[in-house]
């Protein structure tokens, strides 16, 4: 089948969407499917890609990471005269989204939306970050979902809580698949090598965009502690990110610039050598709604000690596959990551074995085969007609854009006082 997918995150981005993305599409083609991702520039795209339409993007928007496309809606169409798409597989509610829907309704074929982010924990990207901006968050966002022909949540929990929301449209519950031979092909040891870490060493590590919203300054106070209390032991960090001088300097301050590594973006068969080379992945985030590099993890061997939260508590099983801490305290966390380096080896085998059980339910082969039963059966019906304009999501969305414009103007405002009274003070 033709799949058209559209987001506003895509490789060489770091992030669990792009991941998301790039994934499904890699397995999706990998099947003979033909798949056509719309998605904005980013600093370091290949000069050359197959069936991926770029977007004119405003880079690293309000100092993250991410990049804002430059709705293009022209660029989309030109491109969509040469791929007919039977399914339109949105991944954001905003910004693409609005073509995702557009696209769907014009050619009159079923669009499927991710419920990839908890978006309400994620406003503090946008000038003014208030109460009222994330309510208007949310009602966009289960407006958007209902303009669709299904939803797709990573996990039950994500799945219930939009239900509660408003969403009256059939919701799905399908992992992102990680995928296990990759993952399992790494090589630690070697890896240990190039980074000078000690083969001994006990290393708890990190991969991940090194941004407030992953709570990595929790993380970074709890892996302190505990390499303070444990001498042989080593951490090893790897993203891009704000955080990463603020992380690095946090390390520096307490003496153990020499016990932290750091690698920035890392892609295969690399990343899966820096999984493999960890005794113990540590992940402090609430936010998620699946955390994919837990499943990566351990899909390289490698156990976890977590936070309880949504897209957490769907993979991580306490002294099954790691440890699942029920509250954010740096004394559990650090008495968790001692936990699995007491282990003995026959303990240390059994945690093993839950981890591989755990890395084979969410391989990539099962997501991707329930993903494309959805996709096969919403071509065989036709899509209920939605009316864009005016709808909630449309309301929600001017909404949001005329906060913002207000906050805007009052910090330019504000900013123009401040500039006035310090030239009045130096005139004086």
């Amino acid at each position: 089948m033709n799949i058209l997918m559209v987001t506003n995150t895509f490789l060489p981005h770091v992030g669990g969407v792009a991941r998301s993305v790039s994934g499904f599409t890699a397995e999706f083609r990998k099947r003979g499917h033909r798949v056509v991702v719309v998605a904005p520039i980013f600093e370091g795209i290949p000069e050359r890609e197959t069936d991926v339409v770029r977007i004119p993007a405003v880079q690293n928007f309000n100092g993250s990471d991410f990049s804002v496309p430059v709705l293009s809606t022209g660029k989309v169409i030109a491109a969509l005269k040469r791929f007919t798409p039977e399914i339109v597989h949105s991944h954001h509610p905003f910004l693409l989204g609005d073509t995702a829907l557009r696209v769907a309704a014009t050619r009159d074929i079923p669009v499927v939306f991710t419920h990839h982010t908890m978006y309400e924990k994620y406003t503090h990207y946008v000038p003014g970050d208030s109460p009222r901006l994330k309510r208007f968050v949310l009602d966009l966002v289960t407006g958007y979902c209902n303009l669709c022909d299904a939803v797709i949540a990573p996990s039950k929990t994500v799945a219930e809580e939009i239900v509660s929301r408003g969403v009256k449209v059939p919701v799905n519950v399908i992992p992102t698949g990680v995928n296990v031979e990759v993952f399992g092909e790494g090589d630690g040891g070697a890896f240990r090598k190039r980074m000078e870490i000690p083969p001994d060493a006990f290393l708890v590590g990190h991969v991940g965009r090194l941004a407030p919203e992953k709570n990595l300054e929790f993380l970074t106070r709890a892996v302190v502690r505990f390499l303070l209390e444990n001498r042989g032991a080593r951490f090893f960090l790897a993203g891009e990110g704000p955080l990463k001088k603020k992380i690095e300097q946090t390390f520096a301050d307490q003496g153990l610039a020499d016990r932290f590594h750091f690698r920035g973006v890392m892609d295969f068969p690399e990343l899966a050598s820096a999984y493999q080379s960890m005794d113990v992945f540590a992940f402090a985030s609430c936010s998620e709604t699946q955390g994919m590099v837990l499943t990566e993890a351990m899909a390289a061997d490698t156990p976890v000690v977590a936070l309880d939260a949504s897209g957490v508590r769907e993979v991580v099983r306490d002294k099954e596959n790691g440890r699942l801490l029920p509250r954010e305290d740096e004394e559990e966390f650090v008495s968790a990551l001692s936990w699995v380096a007491g282990l003995s080896p026959e303990e240390r085998q059994r945690l093993g074995e839950g981890v591989a059980r755990t890395a084979d339910s969410f391989s990539l082969a099962n997501t991707a085969e329930h993903t494309l039963a959805l996709y096969g059966s919403l071509i065989g019906e036709k899509p209920a007609r939605k009316t864009i304009e005016p709808s909630p999501w449309a309301s929600a969305r001017k909404l949001v854009e005329e906060e913002w414009k207000i906050v805007r103007n009052i910090a330019h405002a504000a900013g123009h006082a401040v500039l006035s009274l310090s030239k009045e003070k130096k005139s004086a």
